[in-house]
């Protein structure tokens, strides 16, 4: 079976991208892809605990203690969600990734790029689909979860990432009233600033991979960016 497709959708938080992914998913579904819709961190039982626990208010860690959170929710949700999806031919449409970590821990809370890069492979490349998967236990918890393990060693790489880009005094804008903020979205502006400059970063190391999306536009505008995007890359068809 041909891998499913994989695109993730990045920003700082007010960007718009969870709002934007509805009408991605709705026009990837129309155009017959298998879609599975996820987050990070979260996506699983387990990650959605890790998430708690790096979004509480109130709850003290540095940025190395938060890169480590991220990582093993991360691996938990592609060995159970990601990569079977993929593995089944689907696409896999996920409200962050890994470029959150290098933009969120990175930028903004200044652990050094070389160490979330070496996070990143012992997470996600050493013995992903081997090891304690194999075991009885961990494999029947799998099966709870209606997931299978997928035949591959190394973990999925986005195909395409989508980088809503908002100014952060537009984006604490769109922010003010609308929720009690979490540890991240309390943070002052150039914390932001220094989280847009890590995405840009990593636009500029992948650019192929990368499509920025101007998210200071309207709505309707930012849609239509998205959307042309994908159509772009033929995986879906031209509005109607």
């Amino acid at each position: 079976m041909k891998q499913g497709l994989f695109i993730t959708l990045e920003g700082i938080d007010g960007a718009g991208k969870s709002t934007h992914a509805q009408a991605l998913a709705e026009a990837l579904q129309a155009a017959g892809h298998a879609l599975v819709r996820t987050r990070e961190p979260g996506g699983t039982p387990l990650a959605e605990r890790l998430r708690g626990l790096a979004l509480e208010q109130g709850q003290e860690m540095d940025g190395m203690t938060e890169a480590l959170l991220m990582f093993a929710a991360r691996r938990d949700h592609v060995r159970a969600v990601i990569a079977p999806a993929l593995a089944q031919g689907r696409t896999v449409l996920c409200d962050r990734f890994t470029d959150a970590t290098f933009a969120y821990q990175g930028g903004g809370r200044g652990v050094s790029w070389q160490a979330l890069a070496q996070l990143e492979q012992i997470a996600l490349d050493h013995d992903l689909m081997h090891g304690q998967m194999h075991n009885g236990a961990s494999h029947k918890a799998n099966n709870e979860r209606g997931a299978e393990p997928a035949d591959c060693g190394q973990a999925p790489r986005p195909d395409l990432t989508l980088w809503f880009d908002l100014p952060p005094p537009q984006a604490a804008r769109r922010l003010q009233g609308a929720r009690l903020p979490d540890r991240f979205e309390a943070q002052p502006l150039a914390f932001f600033e220094a989280v847009r400059s890590a995405y840009a970063r990593r636009m500029a190391e992948d650019a192929r991979r990368f499509v920025r999306i101007d998210a200071a536009q309207p709505a309707p505008a930012v849609r239509r960016a998205a959307l042309a995007a994908l159509q772009e890359r033929g995986w879906i068809g031209p509005a109607g």
